[in-house]
């Protein structure tokens, strides 16, 4: 080995650079090394639910954050466990913590991250005046789910109020079925469904919000293999900071970026539907109410997770032993991370 006092002053410089940048986050000095590249899916094509993500992404904050970021539309027939375990994405949002119960079940090592809607904005919608305004009265009725609500919200509804699988009728994201047929129920979105039903139907449907009915739920969790987690926390930290900065931005400054984006990237948007969607996200707190007052935007606690898991565990969804806290990490978020920018 070469004596240090033998290098000359330019070899040491070089090492003394080197040294300096590998202490520094990834992404190097200010950015200026070459950025993690990042894939991170949604569940659905591009729309205002998903408009912090997309903030972040046109408004140059992942950038900020030292990621490349690529978002992977979601859709109709999107396999979000194969997904994540393929390595197709590294970063996954999916609508449904029974979800993840279910992979502690199989031991499929993924866990939520953070929690970008604090509540569920899951509904199912009725035709007024049919006597199908309660969940009770849709017992035995045929509703419209997707194949994915099965494995969500339909096993509480199965456990809560007795539904049974005999009652569904496919929902392939197309609500003419349901326009049709004025005895039916559909399941949706608070913030998307009912404006289109309204706007092809000529009605306004009469809506049933879960959350309403005690159903415990996060929404928009972002989840990873949990080796991602253990082997790159760095990126995780920077991926869930700069994606909370995003929702903030997206809704309490000029969303105007992430709109853009989100209407380029999926032609069947309108900016109609995106304002509303924007509207009712902040009326009912979808993104900021409770926990992230004070903790932030993304905030998960072990409390909320356990009355989520017992309310499923209670109606026999799951064993009460299970390993439910192998759901989901809370290392990156509750750290009150973005907050000072609400306005």
């Amino acid at each position: 080995m070469t004596p240090f006092s033998k290098l000359g002053k330019s070899t040491i410089a070089a090492w003394a650079a080197a040294l300096l940048l590998a202490s520094l986050p990834f992404g190097g000095a200010h950015g200026q090394a070459a950025l993690t590249k990042v894939t991170f899916g949604t569940d659905w094509l591009a729309e205002a639910e998903h408009g912090g993500f997309y903030q972040a992404l046109a408004a140059g904050i992942y950038k900020k954050h030292g990621l490349d970021v690529t978002i992977r539309q979601g859709g109709p027939n999107l396999n979000i466990l194969q997904n994540v375990a393929a390595g197709v994405v590294d970063f996954q949002m999916t609508q449904e913590p029974f979800f993840l119960f279910s992979n502690v079940k199989e031991n499929i090592p993924v866990e939520a991250l953070g929690a970008f809607f604090q509540k569920s904005a899951r509904v199912l919608m009725t035709h007024p005046g049919q006597g199908n305004d309660t969940l009770e009265q849709l017992k035995g009725k045929p509703v419209l789910i997707s194949a994915s609500a099965r494995n969500g919200f339909w096993l509480w509804l199965k456990g809560k109020y007795g539904y049974t699988d005999d009652q569904i009728r496919p929902y392939n994201f197309n609500s003419a079925p349901f326009l049709a047929d004025k005895k039916a129920a559909q399941q949706g979105l608070l913030t998307s469904e009912p404006y289109s039903v309204e706007k092809e139907g000529g009605f306004k449907p009469h809506v049933l919000l879960l959350a309403d009915f005690g159903y415990q739920d996060y929404n928009n969790l972002v989840i990873a293999q949990s080796k991602l987690v253990r082997e790159r926390p760095q990126v995780v930290q920077a991926f869930i900071d700069a994606s909370i900065e995003g929702w903030y931005s997206y809704l309490y400054g000029d969303p105007k970026p992430g709109n853009e984006l989100i209407l380029k990237e999926n032609k069947d948007m309108t900016p109609d539907l995106i304002a509303s969607a924007i509207a009712l996200t902040k009326q009912y707190g979808l993104a900021d109410s409770g926990d992230t007052l004070t903790l932030g935007i993304g905030a998960m606690t072990e409390a909320k997770w356990q009355a989520i898991f017992d309310s499923a565990a209670s109606t026999g969804l799951f064993p009460a032993n299970l390993e439910w806290k192998k759901a989901f990490t809370t290392a990156f978020v509750n750290k009150k991370h973005g907050i000072d920018l609400k306005k």
